[in-house]
């Protein structure tokens, strides 16, 4: 009778080893015949078969998993995540058989998802691209900046439940981001490129498509992920979380700049003007003389309405570094936006002959407010000359003029920028 049993049973488990090998030998064939849907159908029937199986043929199961849900990359969302979490399973099985076969599509698929994050990123779908760096830092833990790459389009997104996570994450880790970027600038365009390392930065001047290459410090992100933390629970009206949140960063680097900043930013969300006032001063006092300082100073200053003190700030980032582009940019932001009361009066007036008058009084005064802002662009376009935003603002404020040669000038640098030319 014993025998019987352990005959019955080694029959059973044939059956099953031939069933395994007979869909996986299916989801192969359909994954070379690019039909993935097929191979996805194969897959999902040797599942319930693969618990029993031995480690080399788990491995290829993971794989072939992979591949059939990955679909070369043109897997649903739902899918895509699965096949990042299977092609782990089986490189977590250790079998050297098929390492080469893993790391191949490992990097594929790290491939697929950086240039769609970037390509999403470009085109500001921000919360789509931050699931794609998702799956990119999924694909290589080891690239925490794919992390931080998430987390920021998240909160983009306004995905601040997602981009929380990641956020504490990073700075449980004790993500800084800081160390070296390496910049080149594309003879094609003039415009200066970041590389991931000074290997590639390198093959592309020694081809000859780059020039001038450069190394640069990167600036720690530890304050941007403090505040970034802050802010969301604020978002969340959890205000002890986020003061709480503060404190410790804070209490473990109290002179650091960017930290300052950040809890003044906190506290000027918070209405806390004092507190927000005494800090704006404790770091004036840290650093009198620092123009990125000054220039923060005033982004912040503009952001809480004040604009009288964000001017005297970006006037004191200028008179620190005459070449200061972003600060010559915010003055005439400060400057244009006077123009909105006026608009808004204009569009406001009747057909009597005072309204009249009175509209004239007030292009002329919108036309003041032009000449005061074209030299300051005209200054922040000469520290960034392919800078299309901002000749695009020059171009409709001479259109608005009548300066039309000038209009037309412009017009003809944006096209010329676009075109690649």
């Amino acid at each position: 009778m014993k025998k019987q049993v352990i005959v019955a049973l080694a029959l059973a488990i044939g059956l099953f080893s031939n069933a395994q090998k007979n869909e996986l030998k299916a989801a192969e064939k359909a994954i070379k015949s690019n039909n993935y849907a097929e191979a996805k159908s194969a897959i999902m029937s040797a599942e319930s078969l693969i618990g029993a199986a031995d480690d080399k043929t788990k491995a290829k199961f993971y794989i072939l998993k992979s591949k059939a849900l990955y679909a070369n990359g043109a897997g649903s969302n739902e899918d895509q995540d699965a096949a990042v979490e299977s092609i782990a399973k089986a490189a977590s099985l250790n079998n050297s058989k098929y390492k080469s076969d893993i790391e191949e599509l490992q990097i594929n698929m790290l491939n697929t998802f950086l240039t769609k994050a970037n390509s999403k990123l470009q085109s500001k779908q921000y919360k789509l691209s931050s699931f794609d760096f998702e799956r990119a830092y999924k694909m290589s833990p080891k690239d925490t900046l794919y992390l931080y790459y998430a987390a920021s389009t998240a909160v983009n997104g306004q995905d601040y439940d997602r981009s929380l996570e990641f956020y504490e994450s990073l700075r449980d880790m004790g993500f800084t981001g800081a160390g070296i970027e390496y910049t080149a600038i594309n003879k094609e365009t003039g415009v200066e490129e970041t590389f991931d390392n000074r290997t590639l930065r390198d093959a592309q001047v020694t081809i000859g498509t780059h020039m001038s290459p450069k190394e640069k410090k990167k600036k720690t992100k530890s304050a941007e992920i403090i505040k970034n933390i802050a802010l969301i629970y604020l978002q969340n009206d959890e205000t002890e979380k986020a003061m709480t949140a503060m404190s410790e960063a804070r209490s473990a680097n109290p002179n650091d700049m960017g930290l300052i900043l950040t809890e003044a930013n906190v506290r000027l969300k918070m209405g806390e003007m004092d507190k927000f006032k005494a800090l704006m001063e404790e770091a004036t006092k840290m650093d009198p003389e620092n123009a990125e300082l000054q220039y923060n100073l005033g982004v912040i200053a503009a952001d809480s309405g004040d604009k009288k003190a964000a001017k005297a700030y970006y006037e004191k980032a200028i008179a620190l570094d005459p070449n200061y582009g972003d600060a010559y940019t915010n003055m005439a932001v400060l400057i244009l936006d006077k123009e909105q009361a006026i608009v808004e009066e204009m569009n406001s007036l009747g057909t009597s002959a005072a309204d009249d008058k009175k509209y004239d009084e007030l292009r002329e005064k919108r036309k003041d407010i032009y000449k005061q802002a074209i030299p300051i662009l005209q200054k922040s376009l000469s520290l960034s000359p392919k800078n299309t935003d901002i000749m695009q603002t020059l171009a409709n404020i001479y259109s608005s003029i009548g300066e039309t040669d000038k209009y037309k000038e412009m017009k003809a640098k944006i096209e010329s920028i676009q075109s690649g030319n």
